[in-house]
């Protein structure tokens, strides 16, 4: 069983910019082209793209996710002459530490990272520090496919505007899953959890954080402990960090000894809990895909068994997205990766349980009858749970890295 080492993003960025020399730098990547120009028009970016090699930095930690990127890269091959590279990454921070490294090393063009898989407090990060290329999402076509008036969270993440410097690619929403073979009436409360668990010790645990799912789960549990959730949507300030969170930390103090191992280890991912529910270790597991485990069982990762709830209260909702860094190589072929990503066919086979599972962005109505019908008939999957309840809006970025470094002080061994 792999266990994550603990490093907060802070460090992580000193880490990078201590690293960032001229020479470092490129040591650390292939030699690349020479950048091409921002391309004005999207007429332009698919002249300039072809040919290019596109760096997709993205998070590696499920094959399914990773097949679905080597299917994308065949087809913008294919079809654009774009060739795309998956940078498998354990953490995003790990690739926005690298662009600030770039930054702070005067490399404002030709960089390692061309496209980024991001949202939350690394989109925040790199906006804030100004590592982001754009606005750019007015020139791909396929944006227009995209309500932001009726689906908010495809224009703000994490409450920060996007202001165009991120695409949407998929939706999100905090889902639980169990075997109903062995679990009857899961715990649909964070307080029901708790008893649950005293009832049924070693049989639940969570990623630790910085992973997302883990972090996510301190998220949703502060929003249904604290009597103030909307406090959350500001930036966290020190001065009233510990009174808010108080009932967070005395749950999880209570909590952690009744987890898997005691709490004195825990999953480095969602798909490593997920394998501890495969295996028998655990009954229940959590996911940012509502069809994480219809997809799972189409691919026998999973019992049939297993079925997904939303808790009662609703529960953390949040859409990813793609970025362009400022200073990417290949931007004429980010842009291009990242319209295909965003097109009727990509997403609805993103979307197939089969494949991925991963909600569209897409609003239906603004599709072609044809393209709409593909959707219609995508099997939901038995796993999916047939209401999400109520979402959930992610607090503020700042309350991510906050919560992490106080998990880590206080639980990490």
């Amino acid at each position: 069983m792999r266990l994550r080492r603990q490093f907060g993003r802070r460090a992580i960025m000193r880490m990078a910019l201590g690293a960032a020399s001229v020479a470092g730098l490129r040591g650390a990547v292939p030699r690349r082209a020479r950048a091409d120009a921002a391309p004005g028009d999207y007429a332009h970016a698919l002249e300039q793209a072809r040919g290019e090699t596109v760096y997709f930095n993205a998070w590696g930690g499920d094959q399914r996710i990773n097949d679905y990127i080597l299917w994308a890269a065949a087809a913008l091959e294919r079809r654009h002459g774009v060739m795309l590279r998956q940078v498998k990454l354990k953490d995003t921070g790990e690739a926005v530490a690298r662009v600030l490294a770039e930054k702070t090393a005067g490399r404002a063009d030709g960089g390692s990272v061309d496209l980024i898989w991001i949202n939350g407090e690394n989109f925040a990060a790199m906006k804030s520090n100004k590592l982001l290329f754009g606005p750019f999402t007015a020139l791909l076509p396929n944006f227009g496919l995209v309500d932001a008036e009726r689906n908010p969270t495809v224009v703000l993440d994490f409450t920060v505007p996007t202001e165009g410097l991120e695409s949407p690619w998929g939706m999100a929403q905090f889902t639980f899953f169990y075997d109903s073979a062995k679990v009857p009436a899961p715990p649909r409360t964070i307080a029901a959890l708790l008893d649950w668990a005293q009832q049924n010790p070693g049989r639940y645990t969570y990623p630790a954080p910085p992973d997302f799912i883990g972090v996510t789960f301190l998220k949703q549990a502060l929003h249904e402990l604290i009597a103030d959730p909307a406090s959350l949507q500001k930036p966290v300030e020190e001065a009233q960090f510990a009174a808010i969170t108080a009932p967070l930390w005395a749950y999880l103090d209570r909590l952690h000894p009744l987890l898997w191992r005691q709490g004195g280890a825990f999953p480095d991912s969602a798909t490593t809990q997920r394998q501890l529910l495969n295996d028998g270790e655990v009954d229940l597991y959590m996911a940012f895909n509502p069809a994480d485990a219809s997809s799972a069982i189409a691919q026998q990762l999973l019992p049939e068994t297993v079925r997904g709830y939303v808790p009662a209260a609703g529960s953390i909702a949040n859409t990813h997205f793609l970025a362009i860094p400022f200073n990417a190589n290949a931007k004429a072929g980010a842009l291009v990766a990242a319209d295909f990503l965003l097109a009727p066919e990509a997403q609805a086979r993103k979307q197939d349980p089969a494949i991925w599972g991963d909600p569209t962005v897409l609003a239906l109505d603004r599709l072609k009858p044809e393209d709409r019908a593909v959707f219609e008939k995508l099997p939901r999957g038995a796993a999916t749970p047939t209401d999400l309840g109520r979402a959930l809006p992610e607090p503020h970025p700042s309350w991510v890295e906050a919560l992490e470094r106080q998990w880590i002080v206080g639980y990490s061994h």
